[in-house]
C-alpha cells in the first residue's frame, strides 16, 4: 500500500500509522477530499490515488489515458500511481470498483500547500484593497481548498473540504499570502494553479510536527512534560467546567466563559502533534510542487529553540510526503508593536534571526523579509499583496528559471577599521538603495561592554556599509533592524529589503526558554 508504506519508512517517525490510510469496510469505493471535481494536479510528477473500499474490492483508476487496477487490503485501503501528465486540462478521473465515481473539470498544473498562523489565514477579504481584488478574481484556471482546523492526537485520514475554481464568489474567504503567491505564478507561468490552505491563525510551531518526532528529540523535553502535566489536569478541569456551567444554569446565572473550557487547549492549535494529525496529515501524499509558510510570532518567546525546531518541521513533512526536498519558503516576521528610541532586547528579532539560519541549515529553502510592511499597532498587517510577491519571487527564480531578484541583501563579513566597522553584504542586486532618506538607518553598535547604541552609517560601495558611533571608540559588534519594530531603510535597487541581522552571537533572551 503505497500511501501507508511510505509514511512508515519516513525514519520511523510515527509508530502505529500502518493502519492511516484504512477505514471501515464499505462497499462503496471513496476517496478523501483532497481529490475531487474542480482539483489540481502536480504537473510532470507521479500522480498518487489513494482512499478505500470494501477489502478485497477490485479498484480501477483511469485518467489522462491511463489506467491502473488494484485491489484494496485487509482494512479497506488501497492506492495507485500513475505516470506524470503535462500542464493543461480540463479531464475526468474515473474511480471504478462496485460504484464509480468521476471527477470533472481536473487541470494539471502547480500545486502549493499554504500554511501557518493567522497571517497565512488571513483572508482576500480582509486585506488592502479587498473590493478591487475580489472583484478582479475571475481566474478559472486558479483553484482552492481550504482544510478545516481539527486539533486531535488521533491521526486523521480525511477532512471536509472540495475544490473550487478561483472567482470573485470564491476568492473573499481565501487566504491572502497564499493567494496572490498563486496567482503571480499562475500569470507568470501560464499554467493552472491549485492552492491547498490549511493555516491556522495563532498556531504554535510544535503543533505542526508529529509528538513522536518531538519526543525523540531531548531538545523539547520540558515542552512535552509541560503539555504533559496539563493533559493529566484534564478531567478535573473538564468536570469542574461541566459543574459550573450546570449550577450556573440552574442558578439563572451566567456560567463559565466558552475559552475556559479545557476543550480549547486539548484541540486547540498549541498542543504538539495537534494540527499535524488534524489538518496536515489528511493530505500528505498529494502532489505539490512545494509549501509556503508564515508563522512564527507564537514562538517568538522561544527564539532560540525555533531555531532546531523549525527545520525540523520542515524535514518532516519534508520525509512524510517523500518527494524530496520540495522547495519551501517562508515569510519572516514582520516589524510590530512600538518603535523604542533606543537599541533593546527583542524576542522578536531573534525569531527573524531563527528563520534565517534556517536557509543555512536546510536545501531549497528561501525567506521572503518584509520587515518594511507591518503595523507597529497590529500583528496582521493588510499588505498581503507585496508578501505574495516575494515570496512568488522565490519559486519564479528557483523552480521555475524565470531570471528575477528574489533573495533579500543578507549580512556576509565585517571589518574592524580606525574606530568603524565596514560590513560586506550578499545580494545587494544593483547596489543599495536607502529608502526616504540618504542616510542609511537601523544600525546599531557596540563595544566590548555589549551596550548597543544607535549608529551612523553610510554606503561605500554596491554591497559594503560603514558604520560607527562617537560613543564606541572601539566596536566589537554591529546589528540592523534588531527590534521588535525597527525604524530602518536599506533596499537592493531592486526594491528588496535588507535581511535584519547582528554580527555579534552575545547570548539574548530567549536563550534559555524550552516551553
Amino acid at each position: 500500500m503505497l500511501r501507508t508504506t511510505s509514511l512508515r519508512a519516513a525514519a520511523g517517525l510515527l509508530a502505529g500509522l500502518a493502519a492511516l490510510g484504512s477505514g471501515t469496510a464499505r462497499a462503496d469505493v471513496k476517496l478523501p477530499a483532497i481529490f475531487g471535481d474542480h482539483m489540481v494536479l502536480q504537473r510532470d510528477l507521479k500522480v498518487h490515488v489513494w482512499g478505500w473500499a470494501e477489502p478485497g474490492e477490485d479498484v480501477k483508476v483511469e485518467f489522462h489515458g491511463q489506467a491502473r487496477t488494484t485491489k484494496a487490503d485487509g482494512d479497506g485501503a488501497w492506492s495507485v500511481s500513475l505516470e506524470p501528465v503535462a500542464a493543461g486540462g480540463p479531464f475526468e478521473m474515473v474511480v471504478t470498483g462496485k460504484n464509480t465515481l468521476t471527477f470533472k473539470d481536473v487541470l494539471v498544473g502547480e500545486v502549493w500547500v499554504c500554511s501557518g498562523q493567522s497571517n497565512m489565514q488571513w483572508s482576500v477579504g480582509s486585506s488592502t484593497h479587498a473590493d478591487l481584488e475580489i472583484a478582479a478574481a475571475n481566474y478559472p484556471n486558479i483553484r482552492l481548498i481550504s482544510v478545516p482546523q481539527v486539533g486531535t492526537q488521533e491521526p486523521q485520514k480525511d477532512f471536509k473540504g472540495e475544490w473550487k475554481p478561483c472567482s470573485p464568489q470564491t476568492v473573499g474567504p481565501f487566504s491572502a499570502v497564499g493567494y496572490f503567491f498563486g496567482r503571480q505564478l499562475h500569470q507568470t507561468l501560464g499554467v493552472p494553479v491549485g492552492l491547498i490552505n490549511d493555516a491556522w491563525g495563532g498556531s504554535a510551531c510544535e503543533a505542526w510536527i508529529p509528538r513522536e518526532t518531538l519526543a525523540a528529540d531531548p531538545k523539547y523535553k520540558d515542552l512535552l512534560a509541560a503539555w504533559e502535566e496539563r493533559e493529566k489536569g484534564y478531567d478535573a478541569a473538564k468536570k469542574a467546567y461541566e459543574d459550573a456551567k450546570a449550577k450556573a444554569k440552574a442558578e439563572g446565572k451566567p456560567g463559565p466563559k466558552p475559552h475556559e473550557d479545557p476543550d480549547g487547549l486539548m484541540k486547540g492549535n498549541a498542543r504538539p502533534g495537534n494540527i499535524f494529525n488534524g489538518v496536515l496529515l489528511p493530505t500528505i501524499g498529494y502532489g505539490i510542487k512545494g509549501a509556503i509558510w508564515y508563522q512564527g510570532e507564537t514562538n517568538a518567546g522561544r527564539a532560540y529553540q525555533y531555531r532546531d525546531m523549525f527545520p525540523l518541521m520542515i524535514e518532516t513533512w519534508r520525509k512524510l510526503w517523500g518527494l524530496g526536498n520540495f522547495p519551501f519558503y517562508w515569510v519572516q516576521l514582520a516589524d510590530f508593536m512600538a518603535e523604542k528610541p533606543e537599541p533593546a532586547d527583542s524576542a522578536w528579532a531573534e525569531l527573524r534571526e531563527a528563520q534565517t539560519m534556517t536557509m543555512g541549515r536546510l536545501p531549497n529553502t528561501g525567506e521572503a523579509v518584509i520587515i518594511d510592511i507591518g503595523e507597529g499597532k497590529d500583528i496582521h498587517p493588510k499588505n498581503k499583496q507585496d508578501v505574495g510577491m516575494r515570496l512568488a519571487r522565490w519559486a519564479l527564480a528557483r523552480d521555475y528559471g524565470v531570471n528575477v531578484p528574489c533573495q533579500s541583501p543578507t549580512y556576509k563579513a565585517m571589518e574592524k577599521k580606525d574606530g568603524k566597522v565596514v560590513l560586506t553584504f550578499d545580494h545587494v542586486d544593483g547596489g543599495f538603495r536607502p529608502f526616504d532618506v540618504n542616510e542609511p538607518r537601523g544600525f546599531t553598535i557596540a563595544g566590548a561592554d555589549k551596550k548597543f547604541v544607535n549608529a551612523q552609517a553610510k554606503v561605500i560601495g554596491p554591497d559594503k556599509v560603514e558604520v560607527w558611533s562617537d560613543q564606541v571608540a572601539q566596536p566589537e559588534a554591529v546589528r540592523y533592524a534588531w527590534a521588535d519594530n525597527p525604524v530602518c531603510n536599506m533596499y537592493s535597487a531592486v526594491g528588496l529589503p535588507l535581511t535584519p541581522f547582528r554580527t555579534d552571537d552575545w547570548p539574548g533572551v530567549t536563550a534559555n526558554a524550552t516551553k
